[in-house]
C-alpha cells in the first residue's frame, strides 16, 4: 500500500503544471517557426517562381533564428542565385 501525502500531491500537481507550461511554450515556438517558414517560402516563390527541391529542403531545415535572418536577407535578393549563396552560408 502506498501512502500519498499532501506535499507529494502538491509536488505531483506542480510537475504536471510545469509540463503543461513547457508544452505550451514549445507549441508556440514550433508555430512561429512553421509560420515564418511558410511565409518565406511563399515570398520566395512569388519573387523567383518555383524553388528547387534542394532549396525548399534547405529552408525547411533552418531553425527559427536562421529563418528570421533569411526573412530580412531575402529583401535584398535580386536573383535566385542570391538565395543559393545565402543558403550555402548556413
Amino acid at each position: 500500500m502506498e501512502i500519498v501525502t499532501s506535499w507529494m500531491e502538491r509536488g505531483i500537481e506542480q510537475g504536471r503544471e510545469q509540463g503543461r507550461e513547457e508544452g505550451r511554450e514549445q507549441g508556440i515556438e514550433q508555430g512561429r517557426e512553421q509560420g515564418t517558414r511558410s511565409l518565406i517560402l511563399r515570398q520566395l516563390s512569388r519573387r523567383f517562381g518555383s524553388l528547387s527541391s534542394i532549396q525548399v529542403t534547405a529552408i525547411e531545415n533552418l531553425n527559427l533564428t536562421q529563418l528570421e535572418a533569411l526573412s530580412e536577407a531575402l529583401l535584398d535578393f535580386t536573383t535566385v542565385a542570391d538565395l543559393d549563396a545565402w543558403l550555402q552560408q548556413w
